[in-house]
């Protein structure tokens, strides 16, 4: 999700689309979010461990 983010904003910031730009920041966001949940030993998506 953090890649897919700033894959969007570089895509974005580079063809001068604001609505690709917008959604990288979002992505992006979700993505820190999310890691920084998995990181304090919280479930993520319903699981605990990914294997």
């Amino acid at each position: 999700m953090i890649v897919i983010g700033a894959i969007l904003l570089i895509i974005g910031l580079v063809l001068k689309i604001p609505i690709l730009w917008t959604i990288g920041i979002i992505a992006l966001a979700i993505g820190v979010v999310l890691l920084v949940a998995g990181a304090l030993g919280h479930a993520v998506a319903g699981r605990r461990h990914w294997y």
